[in-house]
């Protein structure tokens, strides 16, 4: 079983460590704040009041022996700069250290953090490409010009078959999940027969440009 340290237990460390504790992970939450250590000690192995910064304490934890470590200390950009810093030195495998700014982001990276992420900013980006059509219910973006977004179908989809639709020609899409609400059931790669109902969900790939002709449709 994988095994992590979340330092750090602000909003996005706290559901972290939940969340990683969900699927079963082992997981050591770190925090200085006394409060922020007890909201999780219900669900993680263990939880303890330590400031990070503090290097000999650090290496005390046996973070080197550990999965991954993530780093969130929400505003202190100079203490999440030092532990990371830190983490590196104590040869961590893996640093998942969450940034303010750009610039910040930058230093992290180039300090050693494994992977630098940038959850206020993704969240923000990834609810604006819910917004172009009422239809829309979530988007994902893989990579620089490619995502996933998922629909309800609009009032033209419904009583069709993806065959009719013809939607990897017309629009240069792929439908590669189906969810359909009433019977409930998830479809893998959906068959062009499959028939299109008003209780359907559907998840399409494709490149930015050709999903936003799907995002402006009526």
């Amino acid at each position: 079983m994988k095994s992590f340290a979340v330092i750090g237990l602000s909003s996005f460390g706290f559901y972290m460590a939940k969340y990683l504790s969900s699927r079963g992970f082992h997981v050591l939450a770190v925090d200085k704040k006394e409060e922020r250590v007890e909201r999780v000690k219900s669900f993680v192995d263990k939880a303890i009041i330590v400031d990070a910064t503090d290097k000999e304490t650090l290496s005390t934890l046996g973070l080197a022996e550990l999965d991954g470590v993530f780093v969130s200390l929400g505003d202190e950009m100079d203490a999440s700069i030092l532990v990371t810093l830190y983490l590196r030195e104590l040869k961590v495998k893996r640093i998942i250290a969450k940034a303010l700014t750009e610039d910040h982001g930058k230093i992290l990276d180039i300090i050693g953090a494994t992977q630098v992420i940038f959850p206020e900013r993704d969240e923000a980006f990834r609810l604006s490409k819910t917004l172009d059509s009422d239809y829309i219910l979530d988007s994902i973006n893989l990579c620089e010009g490619i995502s996933i977004i998922e629909i309800a179908p609009p009032q033209e989809f419904i009583g069709h078959t993806l065959g009719d639709l013809d939607l990897r020609r017309k629009y240069d899409v792929l439908v590669i999940v189906i969810k359909e609400l009433v019977p409930e059931e998830v479809v893998m790669v959906p068959s062009a027969d499959h028939m299109i109902k008003d209780t359907s969900i559907l998840l399409i790939l494709g490149t930015d440009e050709a999903l936003d002709k799907i995002r402006r449709m009526k």
